[in-house]
């Protein structure tokens, strides 16, 4: 039973206050001896002309209140709250129940049935390396992909590659002047690095090499817009070669994508786009450049053509939306790319919607934080937080930083195996390790607000005690290495027994696991996976607290060890399902 569901119904008829909005507003309280769920009766002092303690006093009396549950939902009234607390063996066993029936699927739902959600996500650009910035709307992105997944929406995961702009025709330039075959056919991401690094170098030469080199670069630029064949075969190349590096990565990272349509797809429908803006009175002249004014929405002019007639981001960004609401119809289409494009992309759906499209309002951009490593002290002893930037060779490649992440994750692991005897061979390790360092990178990616800027840190990145993956890894490893000695040594678990488990550390990991529903709903709603990853992290403090401060296989009784055991395996499917929306593998034994 879902019994904040039934909550808000009666409240609903109670109040006369839509149901929906009962549901946002219902809390958890703080403690659990204050109750399961409080709402706050504020909202209704306006309407009703009373104090909201008075409010709450009076509904607490309506019998209205408590309809549908048998008698396992008890009332009172709190100040202004009114507060609902839950027979806490009824609701053990409803949880439990529930868990165990739906195994590592726990928190799936149908919300979404019949919809379509496009997420552009990771996005990287050709013919550079995928660094370490790429991480966070990589990581970001899947993990939003996977919630709404389970949910029930249908999903289709676009990676918009960078695959288009004058950079090209820098590129196309680069190569032709410096590019070494060789190397190309050895690390064509390093050679094409290395080239593009010296093409940037070469305009600080002198105002004379620069105006050279960029006049060349533009004109390769206007070739392949054009479609010239020697300019177009570079350019595919650059992107079949780059491509193959990426999904090595992708493949690493447990990610999949369904669609690779890049900036060039959007090239040929670029002049439909400029074609209905013109038609719609909307496109306008500025300093030779064709603009959409949008002065009423409080926002500079959206640059559409540039004053030497080539495209831009907006104009490309624009004909990506008309296509793909034409080709998908979508319920929502996603954006996850950094904060500092906000202004842009509010531009492009302002410009959508004054154009008459009113889908502009499914379009969503998610932002996100910048990636900072703890600063570094220059030869002056003062702090300095370095840029990464591929013109300037100043990069940290992602596969270089998950090895690193890797090994060291590996270095704790064979420490611990050793304490233990030795349990453990070097290729478990390594297969262990790998799970957890890649889970180690991606969790810290989620496990605060998207927006916020993450300081990595190795040593808080990899605390096996901490707010961390490891701590959640080792968490569910803890709980499968209990299952399998109850297996050997004869002993079940039981749900029937579940109904038991109302000590204050096993009801804990109870409401806990109980409030996982909700917190995937809320996660896809605000597009914040830490809303999982806060879920899941509570769980596991809870579940190792009532792991410290009880005997499991050892427990006074039968009925007390099999509960407990049911609830050990409820715990581990919910972990599991958290950690899987977060991208996130699972080890058996740590």
């Amino acid at each position: 039973m879902d019994y904040k569901d039934l909550i808000a119904s009666n409240l609903h008829e109670c109040t006369g206050l839509d149901k929906e909005q009962i549901l946002g507003l219902i809390e958890i309280p703080p403690k659990l001896e204050m109750g399961d769920y409080a709402f706050p009766c504020f909202v209704l002092a306006k309407t009703l002309h009373k104090a909201p303690p008075m409010i709450a006093n009076e509904l607490k009396a309506s019998e209205d209140l408590v309809k549908g549950f048998d008698g396992a939902v008890t009332v009172d009234a709190a100040g202004p709250y009114i507060n609902f607390r839950i027979d806490r063996g009824v609701l053990a066993g409803n949880v439990v129940s529930e868990i165990i029936e739906q195994g590592d699927q726990y928190g799936n739902r149908n919300i979404g049935e019949g919809k379509n959600v496009i997420i552009e996500f990771s996005s990287p650009n050709i013919a550079k390396p995928f660094h370490v910035g790429h991480a966070f709307t990589t990581i970001l992105g899947n993990s939003l992909a996977n919630i709404y997944s389970r949910l029930g929406y249908n999903v289709i995961r676009f990676n918009h590659l960078g695959d288009y702009g004058t950079q090209f025709g820098k590129l196309i330039t680069a190569y032709r002047l410096w590019g070494d075959e060789a190397a190309m056919q050895e690390n064509p991401i390093d050679e094409l690095t290395r080239i593009y690094v010296k093409f940037h170098d070469e305009c600080k030469v002198s105002s004379e090499r620069e105006k050279e080199l960029e006049d060349t670069a533009r004109d390769n630029f206007r070739k392949l817009e054009e479609g010239e064949p020697e300019e177009v075969a570079l350019w595919q190349r650059f992107r079949d070669l780059s491509l193959q590096v990426f999904e090595k990565t992708y493949e690493r990272m447990g990610i999949k994508f369904d669609n690779y349509n890049g900036e060039s797809f959007y090239s040929s429908m670029i002049p439909g786009v400029v074609k209905m803006l013109e038609d719609k009175g909307l496109l306008e002249e500025s300093e030779g450049a064709k603009v959409v004014k949008l002065d009423e929405e409080g926002l500079p002019p959206c640059l559409v053509v540039k004053s030497d007639g080539t495209t831009i981001y907006a104009s490309r960004d624009l004909a990506a939306v008309l296509y793909r609401h034409e080709e998908f119809n979508f319920y929502k289409n996603i954006y996850v790319v950094g904060l500092p494009q906000q202004l842009h992309f509010k531009q492009v759906f302002a410009v959508l919607k004054k154009a008459g499209y009113d889908f502009a309002d499914d379009c969503v951009h998610v932002g996100f934080g910048l990636l900072k490593f703890k600063p570094k002290k220059d030869e002056n002893g003062n702090e300095v937080v370095e840029a990464f930037s591929t013109r300037a060779g100043n990069i940290i490649k992602l596969d270089d930083f998950l090895d690193k992440t890797t090994e060291k994750t590996a270095e704790i692991i064979r420490k611990n195996s050793e304490l233990r005897g030795g349990d453990m061979t070097d290729e478990q390790i390594a297969k262990v390790s790998e799970i957890v360092g890649l889970g180690a990178v991606s969790y810290t990616y989620l496990k605060a607000g998207r927006e916020k800027d993450i300081l990595f840190d190795w040593d808080d990145m990899l605390d096996f005690e901490g707010d961390t993956a490891p701590y959640l890894i080792y968490t569910y490893a803890r709980i499968k290495s209990i299952l399998r000695k109850a297996e050997e040594q004869g002993f079940n678990a039981s749900v029937d027994a579940v109904s038991k488990l109302t000590a204050e550390d096993e009801y804990a990991v109870i409401r806990s696991l109980a409030d996982f529903k909700d917190a995937v709903v809320k996660a896809a709603e605000s597009y914040e996976p830490f809303m999982i990853s806060r879920q899941i992290s509570l769980i596991a403090r809870n579940f190792n607290r009532f792991y410290n401060n009880s005997r499991i296989i050892n427990a006074d009784t039968q009925e007390s060890r099999e509960a407990r055991l049911m609830l050990c395996k409820a715990v581990s499917y919910c972990l599991k399902s958290g950690l899987d929306m977060l991208g996130i593998g699972v080890v058996e034994k740590m």
